[in-house]
């Protein structure tokens, strides 16, 4: 062996703690790292305006100006992944990884400003944004670390970055609870601009030194691809049998989740609606209610993210690693397939909470992760163009959908918790399918 492929195989300290959590190679842990970094920034950032965001809505107009505003944020992510698909065409990487962040990093310093002035709708209008920002801007970066990293790099070291995310959304929320009562509410907005900021300076030193400097076990020739089409970004999706299957899988992971949400908050209220029962004062049973409520989401979701921290440390790159993309794919249906098998049957709030817990600690974190790596066989304009639209449109749709069943349910059908997750275990089994689709799909494509 020569000198040089010694340099290269030797691992740093870095290397080896970072190799504790997943399969990590000579020289890749300072990259890995500052990957993590950068995803921690931007999702630290969407916490803290998603924090903004719930009292702007609910204050400005409650909980059906919150629902509505959804469905119109389905609407107004069609315009935006058309927009992007057409800048993904025309600018280089360098210069569209930087317009799409400073362009949300100016918006942040407008809404500031717009609070200041006491701007009418601003609820609304905010809350709509910020489906686009966190859905757009996410999805940028595993499209770019889909482009920076090779198809067998991304399955050992996207554990270890997506970590990253599953960090920022946990003290993201914290940070804004904190820092709400020092700053002002408004103020956030300008600690979000900043971390926004910061991120994108991380993402400017990756693209340099992967552009300029690759990395020797990254420096194999690369296969020209074509140029970008000018297609837009549904076209690329449903031109394509892969991506198409993806979206359909994304849809239904979305539904079937969104749908157990309900299923759980429902059970919940009449149960804080049970407790607070012998209370004959009325603002004194509420207000006892609010604090039931408050106190096991409190529980469930410290829970939740805890599990799911453990999951994406030590779980998630042994699946990918020993059982294979398959297993990491279908893992989530399978689980959400028991959970709601049992919630159909014995519909209590104890055996609810535990399944709901398992879905989305599970959803959090091996889902994710393999849902991020599925664009590893893909093409720049695919990774891309596809990739924000099945992130954005049709995770929103999926959204959107439940609500219809929610509705429907309430309001035409009288369904019961068992009936909704009678539904939910229809759609888990067509999930299910897809998934395995996808699985055999995304194998080919990994072998050719």
């Amino acid at each position: 062996m020569t000198t040089m492929n010694q340099d290269i195989t030797r691992k740093s300290l870095l290397d080896k703690f970072l190799g504790i959590f997943a399969e990590v190679h000579g020289g890749e842990g300072a990259l890995s790292l500052l990957m993590t970094l950068n995803i921690f920034l931007i999702l630290t950032a969407y916490y803290i305006a998603k924090v903004v965001r719930e009292p702007l809505i609910l204050a400005g107009g409650g909980a059906e100006v919150k629902a509505y505003s959804s469905a119109l944020q389905a609407i107004v992510l069609v315009g935006a992944v058309n927009l992007y698909a057409y800048m993904v065409a025309r600018f280089d990487r360098r210069k569209l990884l930087n317009t799409v962040v400073i362009f949300f990093t100016a918006c942040f310093v407008a809404f500031y400003l717009l609070g200041l002035a006491d701007t009418r709708y601003l609820g609304v209008i905010y809350f709509v944004w910020v489906g686009v920002f966190s859905l757009t801007v996410i999805a940028q970066f595993w499209s770019f670390a889909n482009d920076i990293y090779t198809p067998a790099e991304g399955k050992r070291l996207f554990a270890i970055i997506a970590f990253g995310g599953s960090a920022g959304a946990v003290l993201g929320a914290k940070f804004a609870e904190v820092l709400i009562d020092v700053i002002g509410i408004y103020e956030l907005l300008l600690v979000s601009a900043g971390l926004l900021l910061a991120s994108l300076l991380i993402t400017n030193y990756v693209e340099s030194r992967k552009r300029n400097r690759p990395l020797p076990n990254v420096a194999a020739a690369v296969v020209a691809e074509p140029p970008m089409s000018k297609e837009g970004a549904f076209k690329v999706v449903f031109r394509h049998r892969y991506l198409l299957l993806i979206a359909i899988m994304i849809l239904l992971t979305n539904w079937v989740n969104t749908t157990g949400e309900y299923i759980l908050g429902n059970v919940v209220s009449k149960a804080a609606q049970a407790s607070v029962s012998g209370i004959v004062d009325a603002e004194a049973a509420k207000q006892a209610e609010r604090v039931f409520i408050g106190k096991f989401y409190g529980d469930f979701f410290f829970y939740v993210n805890l599990l799911g921290f453990l999951l994406q440390l030590f779980i998630v790159s042994r699946v990918v690693k020993y059982l294979g993309m398959r297993v990491a794919i279908m893992a989530l249906p399978a689980i959400a397939l028991g959970g709601y098998f049992l919630i159909a049957f014995t519909p209590l709030l104890s055996l609810i909470r535990l399944a709901k817990t398992a879905e989305n600690a599970t959803d959090y974190s091996l889902n994710n992760t393999a849902r991020q790596m599925l664009f590893l066989p893909t093409t720049r304009e695919q990774k891309y163009k596809a990739k924000v639209a099945i992130d954005s449109f049709f995770v929103r749709a999926g959204d959107v959908l439940s609500a219809g069943l929610v509705y429907a349910g309430i309001h035409w059908l009288t369904f019961s918790v068992t009936q909704f997750a009678i539904v939910n275990l229809v759609l888990v089994m067509v999930w299910l399918a897809i998934a395995f689709l996808v699985a055999r799909e995304n194998k080919q494509l990994m072998q050719a």
